[in-house]
């Protein structure tokens, strides 16, 4: 069933990149012509390049970085994947010096796949979240 087969091709590439960041195999799961349809930050290259330098990005700044999956998904040549993303973070982050503050914020992927690649990718993560948790926004009620 090819639900069943993009589901695990999601799987095997989170755990590749995104918690082992092993990003130089990202073209093994990433085709040569993917579309990235999140908003990048400032400087970030498009396409598969740009997963790269984001991952490594992550990794840096979160050496303890971990993506953990809780509902995946699947319809025709789509994959839906929702995840708690945590890190201590040691390293600076768009700016931000280490914190040393351990994070925990959701993201929402969609995935579109053909001929076991990964084509194209929205995205949305709780940026306001993550920025409250290392202190550069106040959380409700601070300040």
């Amino acid at each position: 069933m090819l639900q069943d087969e993009n589901k695990a091709l999601v799987r095997e590439m989170i755990e590749i990149m995104f918690n082992q960041g092993d990003v130089h195999r990202a073209n093994e799961f990433l085709s040569s012509d993917f579309i990235e349809n999140e908003e990048l930050p400032p400087g970030v290259p498009a396409g598969r390049e740009g997963v790269k330098f984001l991952t490594g990005m992550l990794h840096a700044a979160f050496p303890d970085f971990r993506a953990t999956i809780e509902d995946l998904i699947a319809e025709d040549d789509k994959v839906v994947i929702r995840m708690t993303w945590t890190g201590t973070h040691e390293g600076e982050f768009m700016g931000i010096p280490p914190t040393g503050s351990r994070v925990s914020f959701g993201v929402f992927d969609i995935v579109r796949i053909v001929d076991d690649m990964v084509v194209e990718h929205w995205g949305q993560m709780d940026n306001m979240g993550l920025m409250q948790q290392l202190g550069v926004v106040p959380a409700p009620g601070e300040g």
